[in-house]
């Protein structure tokens, strides 16, 4: 519960002090992110990598690793789905749509805003950065009560970056291959999947 504190609690200053005016300028630049981006996940490649239990772990898995990016598909467009007849708004395509996002917020928003226009653009980039973001805080919870495999069930296709250090923090360095396959099958799936569903609305 600390560590999710602790992230909730940088989350949030830095929303203050950017809405705060209190940053500089290169601070703000969109590049900044993905360098420490690319830093973070050079750190965790370097902890993967230096584990050699991984590949024993790799080889047990075979077919059932495609079954976790299945789950994901089926858990993120069913409860999107179930949603939609509590929010008159939004019609059962429009839901799923954003529910086959899997946290996928940039690309998913771009094509739904695209398809159907800048409302549900909105929609979609904050479905799915809430869903990024829970992930990150209830990581620890979600594999308490849930199982190792419940933080990259709920990063969805941000299992293979931004939530990757927080799955092989609290479900351990054996879960990132694992992560980074189903994160790059869903990421692979968003393009195709978002705009075959608004098809039919």
């Amino acid at each position: 519960m600390k560590s999710s504190l602790i992230i909730l609690s940088f989350f949030a200053a830095g929303i203050f002090f950017s809405m705060a005016d209190f940053l500089p300028a290169w601070l703000l630049d969109e590049k900044l992110s993905s360098y420490a981006l690319y830093l973070l996940m050079f750190i965790v490649g370097v902890g993967v990598g230096s584990d050699k239990a991984i590949v024993g772990i790799w080889r047990q898995l075979n077919f059932r690793i495609i079954l976790i990016p299945l789950v994901v598909i089926l858990g993120s467009l069913g409860g999107a789905g179930l949603l939609s007849y509590f929010i008159h708004q939004i019609n059962l395509q429009e839901a799923m749509a954003v529910g086959a996002g899997f946290g996928y917020y940039s690309l998913s928003a771009v094509i739904i805003a695209g398809i159907k226009g800048q409302e549900l653009g909105v929609v979609a980039l904050l479905a799915n950065i809430i869903r990024e973001v829970i992930t990150l805080v209830m990581a620890p919870l979600l594999v308490r009560f849930f199982g190792k495999l419940a933080v990259i069930v709920s990063g969805g296709a941000t299992a293979m970056d931004t939530t990757l250090p927080v799955v092989v923090k609290f479900s351990g360095k054996e879960m990132a291959v694992v992560a980074i396959f189903s994160g790059i099958v869903l990421s692979l799936l968003v393009p195709l999947l978002v705009p075959f569903i608004l098809s039919f609305s």
